[in-house]
């Protein structure tokens, strides 16, 4: 990681209000004098021995001598190291201007702290509410969006988009705290904190597959974005939970249609739900296509699935694997042809707009199956025109 420069240390240390931050985890200063005081966190005592310095914004402890600067207090409450602290507090220190920000103007703190007791289901739909709501905020998530195309109005909301920024620790209770250490064993047993404290998902545009029933959340995947959206070497683009591959994302497409298109990547699929193609699922990868597509295709009773992989030779061979097992299921089959080497995403930013390229993808340029931008996955295939509506309102 690179040197965090001295000159940003000294910034936050001036700039973000150590007053609001510790007020904004729930503690309550009483005023005395010229300072602050509070009971110390840092040791058990019935009367306040903690001080805090509004005018020098540091804090200090008479009674078991800890003490140090806003970034201490970070690193020391959540656990978490000063490149973390960093992070976490950038977000509320403006780059420019002298006077102290108070943390409470962060949207994350006015959110439910991360409780301890909270069973897996909870602690993943918290987590997916977390960044959810980080999304909104974050100009670089959502110039990642724009510059994949994936810009509709309803698209964030419906899917519960999510980004995953290091914010997370702030919705945490401290991390020296028993409960603190409880709910990040809990959290690093679903898969959102690795074993080294950091967050799994960090730095990635966040799609949970939602339950069609219950809105569980039963997976998240993780797309890596990044300044300029250039991905570090080393470090992977896609990412998922340490849980099972499970949920089918969009699986209310199957209760509207008999008739779907399944994508191999969930950004792909997105693609084609803003161009107005909403009957459209997505598998996990190429060799993604679990038992729960499989046992979601039978109960909706999908007749027609129109594969959309990447035309190269990895989501050739899964697509003709895939065709040929759902044939044999005896369930119409269809390829979108691609431009060899494109993904779908990728055509529809090559091919604007992408209402009409897509459009002619699956119906070709006549708006019949049989049209350029289709063919049978395999010669044996049947052949039959297909009536697939441009926009499927669900």
């Amino acid at each position: 990681m690179p040197r965090i420069p001295q000159d940003e240390l000294e910034r936050l240390k001036r700039e973000v209000s150590l007053v609001r931050l510790i007020e904004s985890q729930g503690h309550q200063l009483k005023k005395r004098g010229r300072d602050w005081v509070m009971r110390c966190v840092f040791h058990e005592e019935d009367t306040p021995s903690l001080s805090v310095s509004e005018s020098k914004n540091v804090w200090h402890c008479f009674g078991c001598g800890a003490s140090g600067t806003v970034l201490d207090w970070v690193m020391e409450t959540q656990g978490v190291s000063l490149p973390h602290a960093v992070q976490l507090l950038r977000n509320d220190a403006p780059l420019d201007g002298a006077a102290k920000v108070g943390v409470a103007r962060s949207h994350v703190r006015h959110l439910p702290s991360l409780a301890a007791d909270a069973d897996e289901a909870s602690l993943l739909r918290e987590v997916a509410d977390a960044y959810h709501a980080t999304l909104k905020q974050s100009p670089e998530a959502l110039d990642y969006l724009t510059q994949r195309a994936l810009v509709h109005g309803e698209l964030v909301d419906t899917f519960r988009l999510g980004y995953a920024n290091k914010s997370l620790t702030y919705r945490l209770p401290p991390g020296h705290s028993k409960e603190g250490r409880e709910v990040r064993a809990k959290l690093q047993g679903v898969g959102v904190y690795r074993a080294s404290g950091h967050e799994h998902l960090n730095g990635c545009l966040v799609v949970p597959v939602l339950d069609l029933e219950t809105g569980a959340v039963r997976q998240m995947y993780g797309r890596r974005i990044a300044a300029g959206h250039k991905i570090p070497a080393g470090q992977p683009k896609h990412l998922y939970l340490s849980l099972p591959l499970a949920g089918v994302w969009n699986e209310v497409a199957l209760v509207a249609s008999r008739e779907v298109i399944v994508c191999e990547a969930l950004i792909d699929a997105m693609t084609f739900w803003c161009a107005g193609h909403r009957n459209v699922i997505a598998a996990y990868g190429v060799n993604g296509f679990t038992q729960d597509h499989w046992a979601a295709l039978k109960h909706h009773g999908t007749r027609a699935v129109w594969i959309a992989y990447d035309r190269d030779d990895a989501g050739n061979a899964a697509a003709e694997k895939l065709g040929t097992e759902l044939r044999e299921a005896g369930i119409e089959t269809w390829r979108v042809l691609l431009p060899k080497g494109l993904d779908v995403n990728e055509y529809a930013r090559k091919v604007t707009p992408a209402e009409k390229s897509m459009g002619v993808l699956l119906h070709g340029p006549n708006g019949s199956a049989r049209g350029a931008g289709l063919r049978s996955l395999l010669s044996r295939w049947t052949l039959k025109k297909i009536r697939m509506p441009n926009q499927l309102l669900l």
